[in-house]
């Protein structure tokens, strides 16, 4: 694409927007960002540093309408004002992960699915600059894509797509497509209706050819419906913990199996991350590393070697006998029950946040089980308090990280654990999930 002396208009002033804005700049067009928010100052600085014009606190809407193209960031709603006076102008929208893959020939592996995507992208990452290989990670994680387009010249890039992401993706193609699960989340974006969500996570398919790959998880029931009503243009490698497969992965006898290039195996003792989701995960990483050719050693080390992404199930420390667990990235009803599945201990659980649209429900089995007490750490609980309060006797209600670390101190007892997994969004009391992780990490140390 030729955006030279073309306006580019960027919503949105995080990572991808600032990442776009350098992208566009370098390309030659005349920029303009615009933030309905405050723009951090470090973002300021970057982008008075490249020289490029930006506005915040409103959107200047004759300014915004000039646009030849706009990059939208992810978190702007299509309701959003600013919005349909884009779409009635009918002015191109592209997300930053579509605009980057404009002005690159890299080859890309892009990772997908309600749950596990950031471990499964973070480890592949891992196997590929183990092997050698010039690689960036991006999209979900790391730094912004387009900047990484602009200013290295990566060969391959690992890139953590979301539904919003894939959105507005129309000619953005993945050489290596991985579809980790489905399950109901961000329910409030798809006007609640389950198929417009499925869609959107297999636009990952899109433009793929017979040269690509599809990496799929077949035990996932809503993956395995929707493959019946398509047809796959990809070459279609499955994994499977119950299932075995000619060309794919799976698990058996307590072995990893990965059948592609020749058959790859590794006890699953020697993984680095222990339960079931991380078995798929590492499922699907050792797919992409045998897929890509990277040899079975460097495979195998990379799945024991590698270690988690902070606040995804992230020991924080033990006080007294009480371990202190932080899952604050599980802002999903089925995040959470992947937390609370690899709880062997009785467990006092931190749950609440801005709820998504959540059936708790699916959790009573498990919360029967393994919760001996909850704490609610958000604005409205009471939907928390109404599915529960027959489930478990003891269920307190706090309006910080400090309070609900003290009430888990006091709740819990000796070889017991302290699980934050609020199975929703952050921001009604904190920043972002990394915020109120950190929050509870720093309570925490200070017991």
């Amino acid at each position: 694409m030729n955006i030279q002396d073309k306006i580019v208009v960027i919503l949105g002033a995080g990572e991808s927007g600032v990442g776009a804005a350098i992208l566009a700049k370098v390309k030659g067009a005349a920029v303009f960002v615009s933030d309905f928010g405050a723009i951090k100052p470090s973002f300021v600085e970057e982008l008075n540093a490249h020289q490029i014009e930006w506005e915040q606190g409103t959107h200047t809407m004759d300014r915004v309408l000039a646009a030849t193209i706009i990059v939208k960031s992810p978190g702007i709603p299509e309701k959003a004002p600013v919005m349909k006076a884009v779409r009635e102008k009918g002015i191109k929208v592209v997300s930053e992960i579509e605009f980057a893959g404009y002005f690159t020939t890299a080859k890309k592996v892009c990772i997908t699915g309600s749950n596990g995507k950031t471990t499964t992208t973070m480890l592949t990452h891992h196997m590929l600059t183990k092997a050698g290989l010039n690689v960036g990670l991006a999209g979900n994680v790391g730094y912004s894509f387009a900047k990484q387009v602009a200013l290295e010249n990566k060969d391959i890039y690992v890139l953590e797509l979301s539904s919003f992401q894939l959105d507005d993706m129309e000619d953005f193609r993945a050489d290596i497509a991985v579809l980790t699960n489905i399950t109901p989340d961000h329910l409030d974006r798809y006007e609640y209706n389950m198929q417009l969500y499925v869609n959107s996570k297999f636009r990952i398919l899109n433009n793929q050819t017979t040269a690509d790959y599809f990496i799929y998880n077949a035990d996932d029931p809503i993956i395995q419906a929707e493959l019946e009503k398509r047809s796959i243009a990809a070459q279609c490698v499955p994994f499977s913990l119950t299932k075995t497969f000619e060309t794919g992965a799976y698990t058996a006898n307590k072995q990893l199996i990965i059948n592609f290039n020749n058959q790859f195996t590794m006890s699953i003792h020697e993984l680095a991350l222990k339960g079931k989701h991380n078995a798929q995960n590492s499922l699907a990483s050792g797919l992409v590393g045998r897929i890509l050719d990277i040899r079975k050693e460097v495979v195998r080390e990379s799945l024991a070697d590698f270690v988690n992404v902070e606040h995804r199930l992230e020991f924080v420390a033990k006080v007294c006998g009480i371990e202190f667990i932080n899952d604050s990235k599980a802002t999903n009803v089925n995040s959470t029950w992947f937390a609370l599945e690899s709880m062997e201990q009785p467990t006092v659980w931190i749950v609440g946040g801005v709820d998504k649209g959540n059936d708790y429900t699916e959790l009573l089995d498990l919360v029967k089980e393994k919760v001996k007490a909850i704490i609610c750490l958000g604005k409205d609980n009471q939907k928390i308090i109404d599915t529960f309060s027959d489930a478990v006797e003891t269920i307190v209600e706090a309006g910080s990280a400090m309070e609900a670390v003290a009430y888990g101190y006091r709740l819990a007892k000796k070889d017991e654990t302290v699980l934050l997994s609020p199975a929703c969004a952050s921001f009604d009391l904190f920043e972002n999930y990394e915020d109120r992780g950190d929050q509870f990490k720093q309570a925490v140390r200070s017991l």
